[in-house]
């Protein structure tokens, strides 16, 4: 796993409340994309979390977003959330 990729889970792990956080790089498989920059992430994030769990899923997704929201501006393209 890459810096960038530690960086992110550490930062959810310390705000966020969860049993597991799994980041897979889907980068790669989005080469060919007419907008695809080389510097920028395509994530797959899987969060498992008892917190997340109890809210609303449109609210969980907007609480991982606000985390993540300067990575979002920078080095992230894209970024699936899936909450279980």
């Amino acid at each position: 796993m890459n810096d960038f990729l530690k960086y992110v889970e550490k930062k959810i792990i310390k705000n966020i409340k969860s049993e597991s956080v799994l980041i897979t790089d889907n980068s790669a498989l989005h080469k060919k994309h007419k907008f695809f920059d080389s510097k920028k992430y395509h994530l797959k994030l899987e969060i498992e979390s008892n917190y997340l769990n109890s809210m609303l899923p449109v609210k969980a997704h907007r609480e991982v977003m606000r985390l993540l929201k300067e990575e979002l501006k920078t080095k992230i393209h894209a970024l699936e959330i899936k909450i279980k």
